[in-house]
């Protein structure tokens, strides 16, 4: 029938990683805690532990509660389905594993006395890797600089000025990721 409209499940990784770290902070809600710092953060735990590796890349799953969880989710959901079309679901998970390992592993060699959790580093990630977007051969995006210079500054000067409990690192490390992947996969 023409003129019916459909939901669409349009972006099944960004969707999934949201659902997620929805029912991940659910769960962190109702335990007080418990389970969000047993398997969604990370911290300088013990080498000869398994969990220390999967929590590398569980930590940004975890959400210290629900406004936490929607100022993320929402770069998320708003990002995410463009550089889903644009990379394709295989290319963006593997961003998204490479983003939580490498923030996982500088926060774990770096801040050894910090917990990490939260999906900020992918944000980031996310936001620089959107500016990459008309990026051609030879050439480097003004708006990549811009959101460079804007985003990566505030993290710079709101981690020295600011005592927030807000991992500075991991928005800056997520986005260097996401501006060396996004440079990288739209060069080949």
């Amino acid at each position: 029938m023409p003129g019916r409209l459909r939901i669409t499940f349009n972006a099944p990784v960004v969707l999934t990683f949201v659902l997620a770290c929805a029912v991940v902070t659910l769960l962190g809600v109702v335990t007080s805690g418990m389970t969000t710092q047993m398997f969604f953060m990370t911290w300088h735990s013990s080498l000869s532990s398994p969990m220390t590796y999967v929590r590398f890349f569980t930590h940004v799953f975890g959400h210290e509660g629900w406004s936490h969880f929607i100022g993320n989710a929402s770069y998320l959901l708003l990002l995410g389905p463009m550089l889903e079309e644009k990379y394709g679901s295989r290319d963006l998970l593997v961003i998204m594993a490479i983003t939580a390992l490498v923030t996982g592993l500088v926060n774990y060699v770096f801040f050894w006395n910090v917990g990490l959790y939260g999906a900020s580093g992918v944000v980031f990630a996310f936001i620089l890797l959107a500016s990459f977007t008309g990026f051609r051969e030879g050439e480097i995006p003004l708006t990549f600089l811009l959101v460079a210079v804007i985003f990566i500054g505030q993290q710079l000067y709101e981690g020295v000025v600011l005592d927030d409990n807000i991992s500075n690192m991991a928005h800056i490390v997520g986005g260097i990721v996401g501006a060396v992947l996004g440079y990288s996969l739209n060069k080949r």
